[in-house]
């Protein structure tokens, strides 16, 4: 985690001071303003690799930074009423703002004066980026609204040199410690978003990457499965579904030499190394919704950055009424925002669920979003487990009856700290009867519960890096070993639970239920030597004559209390 490189910490509060002083202090709008100069880096940094790549393979490789670029408000458009001779003068205006696309690298930009740099970047470097993939693109629809609101020349500069700090702090941390994968975009933001006591407010806080990839190893999606996140953010459950598919892909090629991460996850970042069919089959996978436009753009950013080159991700409220796909995915892995109710006016008719709480729709609806078949890992508050009201029971009974629930596993509180101290549990879950089916067998024989006390990071504020891996890679080897007829220790940390046990327990899926506590017996001294130990306590060496002539005060009422027990 970022949080353990104290270099590399520093950097990012730097780079945060940089942007409050200059005058941009709202979290999100300097987050998203981060993103941009991050996105412009990233961008020349993977076409330059790509470049060498393909010049080592011996492939063709079209620079994005090749050739023209003009800009659209510039471009030629031919009317039915223009003669040749008006196209052919419309073609030269044209030619007049063509940009050579090689001085929009941000290796090129960032060696001009500051002046020069703020306007090359606003008025031709960020419009670029908002049509990078052409103007039919989805990235390019959502970039429309995106401002660049850096003004200051001082304050471009500084950030564009931080950033190449930190982008020289990231290799070398990612070298030493074997690292394949960093989400830089995501650590800038979680850091960020960290350095905020308002933070988690709106839900917008991210998950864990070790969460990410706990959840990914669990539901184990796979090449050519239709992958969604219904509440998206910044995409990193979509980055992590790649990032595991990738791996697999990379392992069944004969990939050696890729050792655990710090969180003893097996992953590697290179997609260089798929089929141009199966890159096609990847890049299409994907699929993620949020309600907030920024969240969009940067989770399109995010995915970008890491070779998804036109990803799948869109502004859409998956709980309204506008939005009325079903039974469209294969794999869904999600934390939903907790964010209490919602308008109960603009609720989907078909979540069937007569709440206005936003945890528990997220959860019918990613039901309904399966695929029969079809598997989910979601993040939930621990109170969808055990909440008394009818919509809680009716959901867990959907959960029970018509999935086969596979597991239950709760997370420490400390898990989404420092942006919340919410108790948390995963979900993971297969659709078997669909909702307008009559379910004539519960789906749910057994549910496997696991009590994670730690996640190989301190639960404080600070979440520092402990040793070892903490329950992350037991959960994993036990999850997929888990078995009814050995899994009966309900004094363990993971045990199986039946079905008809759960029901009548009127579908209560905390784990404290089942659990059986141990209880170790203390032996207590006799009250009167305890007594003649307190006394001895506030006299020292008096004898019994000395006692008897003590007339008043806490030693004369122990004394009486111990004549009264004997």
């Amino acid at each position: 985690m970022l949080q353990n490189n104290p270099e590399l910490k520093t950097k990012i509060d730097q780079l945060w001071n940089k942007f409050w002083s200059g005058g941009i202090s709202n979290p999100l709008t300097a987050i998203e303003q981060i993103t941009y100069l991050l996105f412009m880096k990233r961008l020349d940094e993977q076409d330059l690799k790509r470049q060498a790549d393909a010049e080592w393979m011996d492939e063709s490789y079209t620079s994005k930074f090749e050739g023209q670029w003009i800009p659209p408000e510039y471009r030629a458009r031919r009317e039915e009423s223009d003669t040749d001779a008006d196209w052919e003068k419309k073609l030269e205006e044209e030619k007049k703002h063509q940009i050579e696309k090689s001085t929009l690298r941000w290796s090129e930009f960032k060696r001009m004066q500051a002046e020069e740099m703020l306007k090359h970047v606003q008025r031709k470097v960020f419009p670029f980026l908002k049509d990078l993939n052409g103007a039919e693109s989805n990235f390019t629809h959502h970039m429309k609204n995106a401002v660049f609101i850096i003004l200051k020349p001082a304050l471009l500069v500084e950030a564009v040199k931080t950033i190449d700090e930190i982008f020289v702090v990231m290799e070398r941390d990612s070298q030493e410690k074997g690292q394949a994968f960093q989400d830089i975009q995501g650590d800038v933001y979680e850091m960020l978003l960290s350095e905020i006591a308002t933070a988690g407010k709106n839900g917008q806080f991210r998950t864990p990457r070790h969460i990410i990839k706990l959840l990914a190893d669990l539901v184990q999606p796979q090449l050519g499965h239709k992958i969604a996140d219904p509440a998206c953010g910044s995409g990193g459950f979509l980055l992590g579904a790649y990032q595991y598919i990738v791996t697999q892909l990379a392992l069944k090629a004969g990939a050696k030499n890729l050792v655990p991460d710090e969180d003893g996850f097996v992953r590697t970042s290179l997609a260089a190394g798929l089929t141009e069919k199966a890159q096609a089959i990847l890049s299409s996978s994907l699929w993620g919704y949020d309600i907030d436009s920024t969240m969009v753009r940067m989770g399109l950013m995010n995915l970008m950055m890491h070779g998804i080159d036109d990803p799948n991700i869109d502004y859409k409220d998956t709980l309204s009424k506008s939005y009325n796909q079903e039974a469209e995915y294969d794999i869904i892995m999600a934390n939903p925002p907790f964010t209490g109710s919602i308008d109960k006016g603009d609720i989907n008719q078909n979540l069937q669920l007569s709440t206005t709480k936003s945890e528990l729709l997220f959860v019918e609806n990613i039901y309904r979003l399966l695929k029969k078949g079809g598997t989910a890992g979601v993040v939930v508050p621990q109170g969808v487990l055990f909440g008394s009201s009818k919509a809680f029971r009716d959901l867990r009974k959907i959960l029970i009856e018509s999935c086969d629930l596979k597991a239950v596993i709760t997370l420490p509180s400390g898990v989404f700290k420092p942006y919340a101290g919410v108790s948390t549990a995963i979900l993971l879950f297969t659709k078997v009867w669909g909702p307008s089916d009559k379910v004539t067998q519960p789906a749910t024989e057994n549910v496997w519960f696991y009590e994670m006390t730690s996640d190989g990071y301190s639960l404080d504020d600070k979440r520092s890096k402990q040793d070892g891996y903490g329950d992350l890679q037991d959960i994993v080897e036990k999850y997929r070993t888990r078995d009814a007829a050995k899994d009966t220790n309900r004094r363990a940390k993971f045990f199986m639970v039946p079905r008809i046990e759960i029901e009548g327990e009127g579908y209560d899926l905390s784990l404290s239920r089942y659990k059986e506590d141990v209880f170790e017996e203390v032996h207590y001294d006799a009250p009167s030597v305890i007594l003649d130990r307190l006394i001895q306590a506030e006299v020292g060496g008096l004898d019994d004559v000395g006692l008897s002539n003590v007339q008043s005060g806490i030693v004369h009422d122990l004394l009486e209390l111990k004549g009264i027990i004997g």
